[in-house]
C-alpha cells in the first residue's frame, strides 16, 4: 500500500499524527493506527483519555522540575533524602536512569535541556538562574553535574561551572565510566551507577 494514498481521510489524519512523535515513520505510525483499529472502543477511549489527561493535568515539580502527580515530586517531598546534594540532569529520562541505579540518596534539578547553539538553546532557556538560587539560599554542599558526555553536555557543565564557582560548595562531575559521546538515559546502570559513586571534583576534568 502506498503511504501517499489512503482510503480514509481519518485514517490519514491519524496516521500523520503518529507519524508527528520523534522515532515514528509512516509505516510504523499506520501499523499503530491500524492496532487501535482493531482494539475495544472502551481500550481505545482509555488510551485517548490517559493522553488528554498527561497533558492536561501533568504537574513540573515545583522544586527540580522533575515530572509529577503533584505540584512536588515524591523525591523531593521524601524526608530521607539527602538534601545537601543536588545532581543536575538534562531531563526528566536522565532522572529515571539514575534512581534505577539505586546509588544516589540527594536531589536533583532538572535544567529542560543543554546549551546547544546549533538547535538555538542557550543558558537563558535552562533552568539555571532557578539553579543559582538554590545555591545562594545555602544549605548545600555540593552539586553533581551528571549531563550527557556530548560536546552540548561539556559545553553545559563549563557554563555551571563558571556560574557557580564562585560560591563555597563542591562541583562535580559523573566518573568517565559513561563513555565520551554517551547520552545519560541509554547508559547501563552499574556503569552510571559506578560514574556517581565514583565523581570528579570538576576542574580535574
Amino acid at each position: 500500500m502506498s503511504f501517499n494514498e489512503f482510503p480514509s481521510r481519518l485514517l490519514e489524519n491519524a496516521v500523520n499524527e503518529f507519524a508527528s512523535l520523534p522515532g515514528i515513520g509512516r509505516k510504523t505510525a499506520f501499523r499503530l493506527v491500524m492496532n487501535l483499529l482493531r482494539r475495544d472502543s472502551g481500550d481505545v477511549k482509555k488510551f485517548g483519555e490517559s493522553i488528554i489527561r498527561l497533558h492536561e493535568e501533568i504537574h513540573y515539580c515545583k522544586v527540580c522540575n522533575n515530572i509529577s502527580d503533584t505540584e512536588i515530586c515524591n523525591i523531593c517531598n521524601d524526608e530521607r533524602r539527602d538534601r545537601s546534594v543536588i545532581c543536575v540532569v538534562e531531563n526528566i529520562q536522565d532522572v529515571m536512569a539514575i534512581e534505577n541505579t539505586r546509588q544516589f540518596n540527594g536531589l536533583y534539578h532538572v535544567l529542560g535541556g543543554i546549551i546547544s547553539p546549533i538547535d538555538g538553546i542557550g543558558p537563558a532557556d535552562l533552568k539555571i538562574d532557578s539553579l543559582e538560587e538554590k545555591v545562594k539560599a545555602g544549605g548545600l554542599r555540593e552539586i553533581i553535574f551528571a549531563l550527557s558526555t556530548t560536546m552540548e553536555g561539556d559545553t553545559t557543565n563549563y557554563y555551571l561551572y563558571k556560574r557557580l564557582n564562585k560560591f563555597t560548595i563542591s562541583l562535580t562531575t559523573l566518573a568517565r565510566g559513561v563513555a565520551v559521546g554517551d547520552e545519560l538515559e541509554y547508559t547501563d546502570e552499574i556503569t552510571l551507577g559506578r560514574a556517581i559513586n565514583n565523581r570528579n571534583p570538576y576542574q580535574q576534568i
